[in-house]
């Protein structure tokens, strides 16, 4: 796995303020650098899992333990041109 970059720790923040703050924080990072996100919004996993979806940053893990989710979503690599 790769190693992570980035960490930002948005406990306690509902809908949207972890996937806004996962996705400004992405936008300013390599592609294959992970970001880890700590959060408590009970939305948050299937609010990663739909941007991921839609942008292309692959979610590497997702983790749930004493009501904190972590989830480690990589920014995308950038594809090979011809």
């Amino acid at each position: 796995m790769d190693k992570i970059a980035r960490e930002i720790d948005v406990r306690g923040y509902n809908c949207p303020i972890p996937l806004m703050r996962a996705k400004k924080e992405l936008a300013t990072m390599q592609p294959g650098e992970v970001l880890k996100v700590l959060t408590t919004d009970p939305g948050a996993e299937i609010d990663f899992k739909v941007y991921s979806e839609a942008s292309g940053n692959p979610i590497l893990a997702l983790d749930e333990a004493n009501h904190v989710l972590t989830i480690l979503i990589a920014r995308k690599r950038s594809s090979a041109s011809s």
